[in-house]
């Protein structure tokens, strides 16, 4: 399916082009496409390697044409509705990203040479013409399904060139082993967690310690606030006691995987909440972290001496949640148990690149990437699927994906040449020599 949304590093252009010479190139309804719209996204394209193609520019101005025309369509359907706090929640997204990017927010008006509230302006229309463009996109090809007889169809409909081709896929569990946090330190967290409480309560602003104390440093940067998420998208614990909490109620001190929070209730809608936090993660001493060392280590021999198998060895010692699902790691990209190699963490990739199916690593160690957590860990290749072109009978699901996006953009596309008759298009006759100009204009 054609991607008709700007991509992300798209806004590093926008934003860094101070000057260009614009003309109009085309008008759809109430929205205008400009030369500078084009150039933006053309050079965007070459600065991430992508080499040219003689249709590249034609390609694009297609992509922009099909944009404007949703997001004009967008503005004048009354059942589409854009929220300002979320466009607001995204800017601050955005400028948190350039921020983790470059240091600081001074690095980031240095960079772009502007003010944040320059940058914000400019990023404000970006991000409404976004959410208009997803909105109305997501309303015409959200009933769109697709049975496995179509899905069986599509794929006999495919020469061989057009089968695509399934990458590598790896599956693993691991063994994990963390470093003991003493009482002490635990008490002490949760002290200095609660003393954040009391000042809260007495009158210090949530936001203002979030920015300052937070280990949750995306966060941290918007004041600690998350944006609005349902049920499922945080972690249990958390999620538990955010959704028990009122508007401006702080909860106890609530342990999760990523360390202590406290959390406060913004706004909820329903199933959805907004609410800000603010993260301590442990800092492990030496000592434990040696004897975390000595344990995998350890259990590393034993399984090299099969004085114990991996599977009993997992139940038995690992400290990871996902013991519970036979150690089995899980990718967060689409909740199944197999990776490319290009989704792996830099760290598991290197570790088992070289390894075949039924092979223990040695032990590594893991760290987050502020330090602030660490755990040793072994991991053991469960499988690997070799690169193949896909077939019907083991890559249904990926075939079923590609079949499904093939039909939503079928049924765009005939949305667009049923609503062209009735919205103005002028088109500038600089793009006649493009193929898409003939089906603009129609």
């Amino acid at each position: 399916m054609k991607i008709i949304l700007l991509n992300f590093f798209l806004f590093i252009s926008i934003l860094s082009n101070a000057q260009s010479i614009d003309k109009i190139q085309a008008i759809i309804g109430s929205e205008i496409l400009l030369i500078s719209d084009i150039e933006n996204q053309y050079n965007q394209i070459l600065s991430q390697g992508i080499i040219e193609t003689e249709d590249m520019r034609c390609q694009i101005v297609d992509e922009l044409l099909l944009q404007n025309f949703l997001i004009h369509h967008a503005k004048i359907d009354s059942t589409i509705e854009i929220v300002s706090d979320d466009i607001d929640a995204e800017i601050n997204n955005r400028i948190s990203y350039f921020e983790n990017q470059l240091g600081s927010l001074e690095k980031v008006e240095a960079y772009f040479t502007r003010s944040i509230e320059s940058m914000e302006d400019e990023l404000r229309i970006i991000v409404k013409d976004q959410f208009y463009t997803q909105k109305k996109q997501s309303k015409i090809i959200s009933d769109v399904k697709i049975t496995p007889n179509e899905v069986k169809d599509f794929y006999r409909t495919l020469n061989s060139e057009e089968i695509p081709i399934v990458p590598t896929k790896l599956q693993m569990s691991q063994i994990v082993i963390e470093p003991e946090l003493s009482e002490d330190k635990k008490n002490s967290i949760k002290e200095k967690l609660n003393g954040f409480r009391k000042r809260i309560y007495n009158g210090e602003d949530f936001k203002v310690l979030a920015t300052l104390y937070s280990d949750d440093v995306v966060s941290a940067n918007n004041g600690g606030e998350l944006g609005f998420m349902q049920r499922g998208d945080l972690v249990p614990e958390f999620e538990r006691a955010a959704f028990k909490l009122k508007k401006d109620e702080i909860s106890e001190v609530v342990e999760s995987k990523f360390g202590y929070h406290i959390i406060q209730m913004i706004e909820r809608r329903g199933e959805q909440i907004n609410v800000r936090h603010i993260l301590i993660k442990p800092k492990f001493s030496s000592l434990s972290l040696q004897n975390a060392r000595e344990k995998i280590n350890s259990i590393k021999s034993d399984l090299d001496s099969s004085l114990i198998s991996f599977k009993d060895a997992l139940q038995k010692y690992s400290d990871d949640e996902s013991k519970n699902n036979g150690g089995l790691i899980i990718n967060p990209k689409n909740g199944t148990t197999f990776f490319t190699f290009e989704e792996l963490d830099p760290s598991i990739r290197y570790i088992v690149e070289r390894m075949n199916i039924g092979d223990v690593s040695d032990p590594s160690l893991s760290k987050s990437q502020d330090g602030t957590q660490a755990a040793y860990r072994l991991v053991k290749l469960n499988n690997k699927i070799e690169e193949h072109k896909a077939n019907i009978v083991d890559d249904f699901d990926l075939l079923k994906e590609y079949a499904l996006s093939n039909k939503k953009q079928s049924v765009l596309e005939k949305w667009v040449s049923d609503n062209l008759a009735n919205t103005y298009i002028n088109i500038s006759n600089d793009l006649s020599e493009c193929a898409c100009y003939k089906k603009w204009i129609k």
